[in-house]
């Protein structure tokens, strides 16, 4: 995920690893489930969510 993206779901995050990882636990679902979707339109070698996946 890119860090525009963690501050899009998070805004109050803190913009350190902990921080990424504090939201990423928080948000789990919703960003399996924006995953999911960016995975179904685009068959790619990597993905890399981005803050307007979100």
């Amino acid at each position: 995920m890119e860090q525009r993206a963690f501050t899009r779901i998070s805004p109050d995050a803190m913009l350190d690893e902990a921080g990424f990882l504090r939201a990423f636990d928080r948000y789990r679902d919703r960003i399996l489930q924006v995953a999911a979707k960016v995975y179904a339109s685009r068959r790619m070698e990597a993905y890399i969510l981005r803050a307007n996946d979100f």
